[in-house]
Order: structure tokens, then C-alpha cells, then sequence
């Protein structure tokens, strides 16, 4: 309705200007070959207006016309690009679907379509490597590799295709390059730390773990753990051959986490080792209370060269309160009792863990009690057939593998930090032997046993 009435009003307006400008006074004179016209002022403006009007719609009809071909060309064009568009759209959705031969079939399509549209390659190499056609796939992304979009989604792929093929060393190379185009690329970036973590090459791997940008807490967290984690492995490295080098990085790895027990025990020995025995028992005593690990309260005890059992055993009484907080506190404090010959000291710490909760280490020990204060061997069989049936007592552990020590990497897997302190549960690799003395069980792994973690009371750490 006010559409209407605004159109009248403007059908007014233009009527009432017409007339006006026709009722102007005077009038045009035109002479054109001999031919005189003299009409009136108005009417001569609103033939020029008519005029005008009429070259630009003759004008309008002509562009039209001399246009029409190329119009023709590029609605053509906006078509076969619409329908490369759902060809391709299409192929992402077969191939995610699990039908790599029609997204082949369909990538393909979209190609030829597409003809500079760079997806559409990509897509049908990984339609080639997911049906298995190695060949066809590598030649696709050498071809993408050379252009600067490209690369290093093409190299993505034949980093895939070289792992699918059992071929480390092509992928490890691609990674690399992927990691050099783009220093942002996680997945190169994870690639080649991992591969210098395999090797060893520690300071590289901490190189590019201080070059991880971190935003939030969580990631700091995580960041300094697998700093610290690489120093301590630096500082395991050079303990034999350059212990002050090795010293450093186990300080600089203990300034990151303050409780990690492997770098501690390690600035401990060589603290020992150098003579400096208060600054190793302060560490160990530190770590002890923070920790409860039994290795730290182990090494407390030898930290004086030379000492005999019975001062071992009153050092350890220096840290480890009784009656003892939990079992490995027992543990440790009834292996020095026993070797200072205190039976009634060890019976006595360790018989509060010998009903049902039993553990290989406290069955053994109590065997060995028996047997070294009364040689009733009956009864110190009677305790190793227990410890035979009993759960085990925490190690470090990882994917299946007991170790007698801490070691950075996972000999199964390759992954960083993967050993913890826990109670094994499954050993699926060859027989591991347990701890050595600080925790009494000597016996030597099955490939069938288990590994439950610790519940919070017996975790030491």
C-alpha cells in the first residue's frame, strides 16, 4: 500500500514537471539543411529527454547482445564450478563414510571440474592410499609437494604412506621437511621429538620442548614435566663419565619438579660420590617426606661410605618415624633391621602388613626372618609359598615392562615419561627382575603377571 501511493506521488511529480517544463515561454530554433524548427522551449527539452532515454536503452540492447557469448561462458562456468564443488563435497563424505573407490571415482570428477582447485588431487591421493594403490598415491603428493599451498598437506600424506609401509626412516625424513616449511605443524613436530627421544639425542629434544609455546597452566605443567624429565635422562647419561655435568642437570631437572625422585636419587649419588654427603642426605631427606619413595630412604643409608649395618639402620631411624606411616616406610626400615640382625625390629615392623593385604616384599622379608633368627626353614618356605600367591610390590613400570630402574623412554613403545611407580599388573614382554635391595623380593618377573595401579595409600609418590 505505501509502495502504491509513493508510485502515484512520483507519477505526479514527474506529470507536473513534464507539463511545467512544456509551458516554458519561448521557444528552439533548429536549422538543418534548409529545414527550419522553431518549437516551444518546453516541448524541446522533453524531446531531448526522450531522445536520450531511447540511445540508452538502444545502447543497453546492443551490450546486451555483444555480451551474450561471454555471459553464456561464465554461467557455464559457475555451473561445471557448482557442480565440482558437490563432486568434491561428495568425496570428502564417501571417503569418511569408509568408500575410498567412489571418493576416488568422485575426486576425480571434481578434478576435472576443478582443474586448479589443489583438494581435489589431495583428495584423491588419500582415496589412493586408503584403497592401497601406494604407487598412484606418491605420485600425487610429489606433485602437490611443489606447489606452496600444498606442500605440506602432500607431505602429510607420504609421512602417512611411509608409516603404513613400515618405512621410519622415509617418514622421519618428511616429517622433517614438513617441520621446516611449517614450524607449527604438531603432527612433524611430535614426529621428530619422538624420534630424538628413540635416539637419545637429548639435547635437541629439550631444544624443542623450550620452543613449545604454552597457554594455559595445564600446558606449563606439562611442559616443565617433560623438561625435567629430559634433564634427568642428560643427568642419567653422563652420571659415570661427567658427573658435574651430570649434577647440573639433575638440579636443573629438580628446579622444574622439585619431587621427581629419579633426578634426586641421581644428584644424590653424586654428591656422594664427591664426598659432599650433607647436601646428598638433605636432598634424600627432603625427598623421603615429600615422596615416601623407598629408593630415597635406601640411599639415605648408604650416604656415609663405609658404614656399618647398625649405623645404617639408625640413619634410617633418623627419617623414617615409627610406628611407620605406611609399607614401604616398613620396608625399608626392616631390610636395615635385618641387616644390623635386629629380628625382633623387623618382626615387629613388618607383622601390622602380614594379614590380608600381604605383598611379595613383606613375605619374602618375613622368610628371611625366620630363617635368620630361628633357621626354621619350614616356616621360611611357609612364607615364600605366600609370597608366591601375594600382589606385588610397587615398581617402576611401563607398558607391561618392570624395571629395576627409572629410565626416560618406554622400551616398548619409544614414549617419553612412560615408566611410573606402581604396582605391575600384566608383563607382557620378557621376565623383568623386580627392584634390588630396599625392596626384598629378588624373584624375577612372568610374562603373565599383572599390573594394578597403587590405591592412594600405597603409592609413595
Amino acid at each position: 500500500m505505501i509502495r502504491l501511493a509513493l508510485w502515484i506521488v512520483a507519477s505526479l511529480v514527474i506529470a507536473a514537471l513534464a507539463a511545467w517544463l512544456m509551458a516554458l515561454p519561448g521557444t528552439l530554433t533548429l536549422e538543418v539543411s534548409g529545414y527550419r524548427m522553431q518549437p516551444r522551449l518546453g516541448t524541446a527539452v522533453v524531446v531531448l529527454l526522450l531522445l536520450a532515454a531511447l540511445v540508452i536503452v538502444v545502447w543497453a540492447v546492443v551490450r546486451r547482445l555483444i555480451g551474450a557469448p561471454k555471459s553464456m561462458a561464465r554461467k557455464r562456468a559457475a555451473k561445471r564450478r557448482e557442480q565440482g564443488v558437490d563432486a568434491l563435497s561428495d568425496a570428502v563424505v564417501a571417503l569418511q563414510a569408509g568408500d575410498p573407490a567412489r571418493a576416488r571415482i568422485l575426486a576425480r570428477e571434481a578434478q576435472a571440474r576443478l582443474p586448479q582447485n589443489s583438494a581435489a588431487r589431495l583428495l584423491e591421493a588419500r582415496a589412493d592410499l586408503a584403497l592401497g594403490d601406494m604407487p598412484a598415491a606418491r605420485e600425487h603428493y610429489r606433485a602437490l609437494i611443489a606447489s606452496e599451498k600444498t606442500a605440506v598437506a602432500a607431505l602429510t600424506g607420504l609421512y602417512d604412506q611411509a608409516r603404513t609401509q613400515n618405512r621410519p626412516e622415509a617418514a622421519l625424513t618428511f616429517a622433517r621437511k614438513a617441520l621446516a616449511l611449517a614450524p607449527d605443524s604438531g603432527w612433524a613436530a611430535s614426529a621428530v621429538f619422538d624420534d630424538l627421544v628413540r635416539r637419545g639425542q637429548w639435547a635437541e629434544a629439550v631444544a624443542m620442548v623450550n620452543l613449545e609455546p604454552t597457554s594455559s597452566r595445564e600446558e606449563k605443567a606439562r611442559k616443565r614435566r617433560r623438561q625435567a624429565v629430559i634433564e634427568t635422562a642428560r643427568a642419567r647419561e653422563a652420571e659415570q663419565s661427567q658427573p658435574l655435568a651430570a649434577l647440573e642437570h639433575a638440579l636443573t631437572a629438580l628446579k622444574l619438579w622439585p619431587d621427581f625422585v629419579p633426578a634426586a636419587l641421581i644428584a644424590a649419588r653424586v654428591h656422594i660420590n664427591q664426598g659432599d654427603t650433607r647436601k646428598a642426605m638433605s636432598l634424600l631427606r627432603r625427598i623421603w617426606r615429600a615422596t615416601g619413595h623407598p629408593d630415597s630412604a635406601s640411599l639415605y643409608a648408604h650416604a656415609q661410605p663405609g658404614a656399618s649395618a647398625v649405623e645404617r639402620l639408625k640413619r634410617l631411624r633418623e627419617i623414617i618415624e615409627t610406628p611407620t606411616p605406611h609399607r614401604a616406610a616398613a620396608m625399608v626400615l626392616a631390610r636395615g633391621a635385618i641387616d644390623a640382625y635386629d629380628w625382633p625390629l623387623a618382626r615387629e615392623l613388618l607383622l601390622p602388613y602380614a594379614g590380608p593385604d600381604l605383598t611379595q616384599g613383606v613375605a619374602s622379608l618375613l622368610a628371611e626372618i625366620e630363617e635368620g633368627e630361628n633357621g626354621d626353614q619350614g616356616k621360611a618356605r611357609e612364607w615364600l609359598a605366600r609370597a608366591m600367591r601375594a600382589p606385588r610390590d610397587p615398581a617402576w613400570t611401563a607398558d607391561g615392562i618392570v624395571s629395576d630402574e627409572w629410565e626416560p623412554v618406554s622400551p616398548v613403545t619409544g614414549r617419553l615419561d612412560a615408566f611410573e611407580w606402581k604396582v605391575p599388573v600384566v608383563s607382557t614382554t620378557r621376565p623383568v627382575s623386580l627392584p634390588p635391595p630396599g625392596n626384598a623380593d629378588q624373584r624375577e618377573l612372568s610374562e603373565t603377571d599383572p599390573v594394578l595401579p597403587l590405591a592412594p595409600s600405597q603409592n609413595p609418590q
